[in-house]
């Protein structure tokens, strides 16, 4: 994401609870297709933190809705401590999130980080000084 933004990209992080929240409220202020189109300007987004909090069914639907929006068109990052196996306990659908996966799974780089957090590791450093 930062060597997007210092090559020029227009790069967006945020954590999935935190999109969610933007699509809900524009949603019910009527303002959700001015969201969408600025979110569909940006050449990156990174969505932080995806499978720790579930969604009810709206909620489902409008992220299913809102991420969609890029698919094989834009570049999204996305990242979880959750195999896809596991994607529908956060949405609660299986046609939903097998739907959601196969878009985002089409033409994608899955990289797969196994190791010690570098916040963890950043606090055992810490203590050790």
């Amino acid at each position: 994401g930062l060597k997007a933004c210092l090559q020029g990209y227009k790069v967006l992080f945020t954590t999935v609870h935190k999109l969610l929240t933007q699509i809900r409220e524009s949603h019910s202020q009527r303002t959700l297709k001015i969201m969408e189109a600025r979110f569909e300007k940006y050449d990156l987004v990174i969505c932080d933190e995806f499978g720790y909090v579930s969604f009810d069914k709206e909620g489902s639907e409008l992220l299913f809705n809102h991420l969609s929006l890029r698919a094989g068109r834009k570049s999204t990052i996305i990242t979880t401590n959750l195999g896809f196996e596991r994607w529908e306990e956060i949405f609660g659908d299986p046609v939903l999130t097998a739907a959601l996966v196969d878009r985002l799974t089409h033409k994608a780089h899955l990289i797969n980080m196994n190791g010690e957090s570098y916040r963890l590791k950043e606090t055992k450093q810490m203590m050790n000084k």
